[in-house]
């Protein structure tokens, strides 16, 4: 297969186009740009810097992926944004390239939705099978994890970490970290529960369920600080769902906790 491209779009010298790709009109593609094989850009697309985009993933009219970072400290660095395989990137979303401060890669996995107007800002770290529901943003330095869902006009705060499995709920602010499987809610991001209907389409067992409220419960009522119930907890649990949470508690971050009412 070779790949196709309109007449209209503007490749530079040194470009990097893989097997079977689709470049529609005027899209333009900058000198240090890598696109695996079979990636698609509808049309009206830019993608610029050091940027690479992995097989399978469509790029949407008027997505600008790969542009320096929306950050004042940026003075021109070479930094990268890292695409993932198989991923939709629809109309006007925004990736930036990292930052030398925070580790100099933006870093998007594979199979995630990132729907129009959505925004990923420089050094962000998301995982696989994530949804940007419209019109969301993540600030610079944010790690998402693996199957989390962010609603739509929600916007999650620099170094937050949102574990895996969480889902936001749409006009959201999201100013401390999110425990994986959590379920936040109203403008000021409360924790109001586990994701449980994200568990159950997962076929998480009953029991992992059971073990997981009766964990969430002892984060919110339990005895001490929320990091003593957490570790408490950790010695107490044998469920690796429940261990899970207690190791995303107990590591390093920038941020407090959304903690349970």
């Amino acid at each position: 297969m070779t790949s196709h491209i309109h007449p209209s779009a503007v490749i530079e010298d040194g470009a990097q186009i893989g097997i079977g790709c689709e470049i529609g009109p005027f899209c333009h593609i900058g000198p240090n740009v890598v696109l695996g094989p079979d990636v698609t850009l509808k049309s009206h697309v830019v993608v610029t810097g050091q940027t690479e985009i992995g097989e399978g993933t469509v790029v949407f009219p008027f997505a600008v992926i790969g542009e320096i970072p929306q950050d004042l400290k940026f003075k021109g660095e070479e930094t990268r944004l890292v695409i993932g395989k198989r991923n939709r990137i629809r109309e006007h979303v925004t990736m930036n390239a990292g930052t030398e401060g925070g580790g100099g890669v933006t870093r998007v996995g594979d199979d995630g939705l990132f729907m129009a107007g959505c925004h990923v800002a420089h050094d962000a770290q998301v995982g696989d099978r994530v949804i940007l529901v419209n019109n969301s943003a993540l600030a610079g330095h944010c790690v998402i994890e693996d199957d989390v869902i962010v609603g739509g006009l929600s916007g999650v705060h620099q170094w937050v970490r949102i574990g895996r499995g969480a889902i936001i709920g749409a006009v959201t602010m999201v100013t401390n970290d999110v425990i994986p499987y959590g379920l936040v809610q109203a403008p000021r991001g409360e924790l109001d529960g586990l994701n449980l209907v994200g568990l159950k389409r997962r076929g998480v067992a009953r029991s992992d369920i059971t073990a997981m409220r009766a964990a969430f419960q002892m984060l919110a009522q339990g005895e001490g600080s929320f990091m003593e119930r957490a570790k408490r907890l950790g010695d107490e649990t044998e469920s690796a769902y429940v261990q899970e949470i207690v190791d995303f508690i107990l590591g390093d971050s920038d941020r407090s906790f959304l903690t349970p009412k």
